[in-house]
């Protein structure tokens, strides 16, 4: 049985506390968002994920989706949960209220997102897609578009894909080859073959907008020759209705390790009907709008099931009774003692709850620079946020999505045995969060992302919104000798972008072979920022935290072993990325 409770106080921690979101939110011009209003939503949603998605999620894998002659069926229980998300106005959350939407700060949406994630991976896919494409079209349709598609999608009674993948061509967009044909009305027709499209058919919304990359007849080879277009599964009626079917079926969908019940679909595109979002030939800059805001929220996936991963751990770990503890009995009035006295299974535990509380708190740092490139005072405020949402968006996508599946790797080993049989529901987890390393850009395209695009930006502007804050910490604070450790990271991350910048300019195959882990030792660096700022928040409150008093010291414990434990990695880390890339790409390729 797979236990989660959202992690309310948790949550309002980095909200509040940590990230001071009053301070915040009058600075976005949001002052009437009080927090009072944002922890009952918070609240709302946890309810709403715990006692609605969670219960729908172990059967949904169990059932998975249905596919017969171009329909697909969710499981058992996903439409009633949708329709119920849907009234409840979750869909709407963040969205602009200009098009119907509640117009809430992402920070707030990213937060609730969480919890749809840790309860049920695969159903959060089904919105999750049409936020994206939400933000796509609002950043690049035509009024016309705007006013025709966004109401109905914020609604939810749209949804929204986004259409990549072919068969042949996945990272390499330049080489896809959907075809677009202008008409007189100033539609396209589109034909070609798109694969691995999430909720491309379902039976959860009365129609499905496509955002797909395409071809025109004239358009240059390569990357510069793609536009986007929407197509709608059903043509909208004048009064904006679902229509006539277009030309777009769906020929299957995927068998998978994992997600089950999400459909990822393979679709056929027939002379479908669609529109021009953007200009012609840029259509790879839309798409990327909506890729980006994935990317992030695929890392929130990545926390959203290492959390469950963790709770569902931890309550088994306290139940299980298995050997005694090494100091002698902690339960002698039992035939054993449960297994959360073990060191070994404490090790575990710690280090999920480090990873899991870190990316809680970094994730809250980036949500707010995303409010901030929306809604900043100033041109400055924002352009410096925009910069640190596009250093972080590769290191929230593949960090956090690298520990969820680690993470719940550990959890599953927790169980023993019974975690890799099915009835505790930990090989599920184990099997969804191996996706998140992979798709919205591979984990290791983040790293090259990280080293060959926002690293040398701008002669290095990117860096400053990041360096200068943490360096600015740590010289404040050198007096403490807690703060050591970061310093020590922090130093190492320093050598390791000066060693990158400078192999990199004559080799970029050095920087290649540093970027994986030039991306962990960042991400590491960030985490423990987070966890030394947890710490002084933590020690101002204990003194009068009263029954919150085992919050503040847990915090601090925690952080006190992440210092210890964990972030000593970026040590071997820049060791690894001084080694560069010669045993890497020594051995011929016959002989592997």
């Amino acid at each position: 049985m797979q236990i989660y409770n959202a992690p309310l106080r948790d949550m309002r921690f980095v909200m509040h506390e940590l990230h001071g979101s009053a301070a915040h939110l009058d600075r976005i011009g949001k002052s009437g968002v009080t927090s009072e209003l944002i922890d009952s939503i918070l609240e709302e949603a946890g309810k709403f994920a715990s006692e609605v998605l969670l219960p729908i999620n172990a059967s949904g894998d169990e059932e998975g989706c249905h596919y017969e002659n171009g329909v697909v069926r969710t499981p058992r229980g996903f439409k009633q949960a949708y329709d119920q998300f849907r009234e409840s106005g979750w869909s709407a959350l963040a969205a602009p209220a200009e098009f119907g939407g509640q117009d809430l700060p992402d920070i707030v949406g990213k937060m609730v997102e969480e919890m749809q994630c840790s309860a049920n991976l695969s159903f959060s896919l089904y919105p999750g897609l049409t936020q994206g494409a939400t933000l796509a079209l609002l950043g690049h349709g035509s009024d016309e578009l705007k006013a025709r598609f966004l109401p109905k999608m914020i609604e939810g009674v749209w949804s929204g894909t986004m259409n990549l993948t072919e068969a042949h061509c996945g990272t390499d967009l330049g080489l896809l080859r959907t075809k677009a044909v202008p008409q007189e009305d100033g539609s396209y027709r589109i034909t070609g073959a798109k694969i691995f499209i999430s909720s491309g058919e379902h039976d959860l919304t009365e129609n499905i907008i496509h955002l797909v990359l395409a071809r025109l007849p004239d358009a240059p080879k390569g990357v510069k020759g793609i536009s986007m277009f929407l197509v709608p599964k059903f043509l909208p009626t004048g009064d904006n209705k679902p229509g006539p079917r277009n030309g777009v079926t769906c020929a299957g969908i995927e068998h998978k390790m994992g997600l089950k019940a999400s459909a990822t679909c393979q679709l056929v595109f027939e002379d479908a009907v669609g529109w021009l979002v953007g200009e012609p030939n840029r259509g790879l800059a839309a798409m990327f709008t909506m890729m980006n805001a994935e990317r992030l929220s695929v890392g929130i996936q990545g926390l959203g099931v290492a959390e469950t991963a963790y709770q569902s751990a931890v309550h088994y770990a306290r139940e299980r009774l298995q050997g005694r503890a090494l100091s002698g009995p902690r339960r002698p009035d039992l035939a054993a003692d449960p297994i959360i006295v073990h060191p070994d299974v404490r090790r575990t535990l710690m280090t999920i709850r480090a990873y899991v509380e870190g990316c809680r708190a970094l994730s809250g740092w980036v949500a707010q620079a995303l409010d901030l490139e929306k809604l900043g005072p100033d041109p400055e405020t924002r352009r410096a946020a925009e910069d640190f949402v596009a250093l972080m968006t590769p290191v929230v996508k593949a960090l956090f999505t690298d520990l969820a599946f680690e993470t719940s790797s550990m959890a599953l080993q927790v169980y023993g045995g019974h975690g890799y049989i099915r009835d505790h529901g930990m090989e599920q987890l184990v099997r969804d969060a191996r996706i998140c390393m992979i798709y919205e850009g591979a984990n290791g395209i983040q790293a090259l992302d990280l080293v060959g695009r926002k690293l040398p930006a701008h002669m290095g502007r990117m860096l400053r919104g990041f360096f200068h804050p943490v360096q600015a910490f740590i010289e404040a604070n050198a007096a403490d000798p807690r703060i050591m450790p970061l310093a020590r990271a922090f130093g190492a991350l320093q050598q390791a972008t000066a060693h990158i910048a400078q192999a990199g300019l004559k080799d970029p195959e050095e920087a290649g072979a540093a970027a994986t882990d030039y991306l962990r030792l960042l991400g590491l660096v960030a985490l423990g920022y987070m966890w030394a700022r947890t710490t002084q928040v933590a020690e101002a409150k204990l003194p009068t935290a009263n029954g919150d008093a085992s919050f503040y010291q847990s915090k601090l414990t925690t952080a006190q072993f992440f210092n210890e434990r964990l972030l000593p990695q970026a040590g071997a880390l820049w060791t690894a990325i001084k080694a560069g890339k010669e045993s890497m790409m020594a051995l011929d390729s016959a002989a592997f």
